[in-house]
């Protein structure tokens, strides 16, 4: 069985009409998880306000107009702050390769397609200009602003959680406050996340760092520019014989130990042990993103498909990409959910019975 999945760029300075059709399309199946995932039991709307407004000041004012635009209900205050959410899994390879006169930064997203919004925006939403993939509706998996600022996110491996903010979320604040990567260094030290987390940034400067990020607070920055699903902590990752990580955490290290030319580094992800296409276990590459902070572009790869962008030209389009066998709704090993039929129960103005849709409820990771 194939599958594909729709890729859109879309540029929209402040939050408007474009951003409302995706709230609008996405936000039923965000609702089902956000619910089903215990999203109800946590923090109140002014908790999360709060602190948003303790740790990234920046971004109030842009998520009280996307509160606005979502219809203002306290449940999509608390779904947008992404203060403590509930938990959620990925994958994911990243890279950064250094010249005297050249620097890229590449990652692969490793998901099920049916997990990915597809969408890549270009936006100014507090006056810096930012492009990047998005998730959870306005927060960024990966991206890039005008100052050449790049910053990409991997799973750190496993589900503990503690009081922080969604990673994404976290992403998007760098990136609309920060120019280098010292100060995308502090930010990382200073905003919790509610998860582990790794992440690579790198800047127009040719500086580059590796950081892992814990549960509830704290960063540490790396020996090596790479970043799989595990952590140095000593602490064992969820599914690590499923996802290679340490394996292709090897291969990064030595393809950047045998001096690989930052032009030639995304040629690298597009084979294995890189490129996953395990689809149907829900753990493909959905796409290569390749961000060169000098020239303030990206550019995204496919098999036989590139889509290049720039924050000086950005074009809106469309791609719609063939992949192999994928599974349906929510990948088997996560409990076989099936959020598209659970988005249209509640689109339809229905109560979903969950039980009807997991089968395995008592096991749902």
């Amino acid at each position: 069985m194939t599958h594909s999945l729709t890729f859109d760029a879309i540029s929209e300075a402040t939050p408007g009409p474009k951003w409302t059709a995706r709230w609008q399309r996405s936000w039923p199946a965000y609702e089902a998880w956000f619910v089903a995932r215990g999203g109800d039991t946590g923090p109140d709307r002014a908790a999360c306000e709060t602190a948003l407004r303790d740790y990234m000041p920046e971004l109030v004012p842009v998520h009280a107009e996307l509160t606005k635009l979502a219809g203002g209900s306290d449940r999509a205050a608390r779904f947008l702050s992404t203060w403590c959410p509930p938990s959620y899994l990925g994958g994911c390879s990243l890279a950064v390769a250094t010249s005297h006169d050249d620097i890229r930064l590449v990652r692969n997203y490793d998901l099920s397609p049916d997990l990915n919004e597809g969408l890549l925006l270009h936006s100014a939403w507090t006056g810096r200009r930012v492009m990047g993939m998005v998730e959870f509706l306005w927060g960024l998996s990966d991206g890039i602003n005008d100052a050449g600022l790049s910053i990409a996110l991997a799973y750190g491996g496993r589900q503990e959680t503690g009081r922080g903010f969604g990673i994404t979320t976290i992403l998007r604040y760098v990136l609309e406050t920060c120019e280098t990567v010292p100060q995308a260094l502090r930010a990382l030290q200073r905003v919790p996340s509610h998860m582990p987390y790794n992440v690579v940034v790198a800047d127009a400067s040719g500086a580059a760092a590796s950081v892992e990020i814990y549960a509830g607070g704290g960063a540490k920055v790396q020996p090596k520019l790479v970043a799989t699903n595990h952590q140095t902590d000593g602490s064992t990752p969820d599914r690590g014989a499923f996802t290679q990580t340490f394996e292709r955490s090897e291969h990064l290290n030595a393809v950047l130990s045998d001096g690989a030319a930052p032009s030639t580094l995304v040629g690298r992800f597009k084979h294995a042990p890189l490129k996953q296409d395990r689809y149907a276990e829900g753990f493909g590459t959905l796409f290569t993103a390749e961000y060169e902070p000098k020239r303030r572009c990206m550019t995204l790869h496919w098999e036989g498909a590139i889509w290049a962008q720039s924050l000086d030209t950005f074009e809106e389009g469309t791609r719609n990409i063939q992949y192999g066998e994928a599974a349906v709704g929510w990948p088997h090993h996560a409990g076989g959910i099936d959020w598209v039929k659970i988005g249209m129960e509640y689109a339809a103005g229905r109560q979903p019975d969950w039980r009807s849709f997991v089968p395995d409820w008592g096991n749902v990771a």
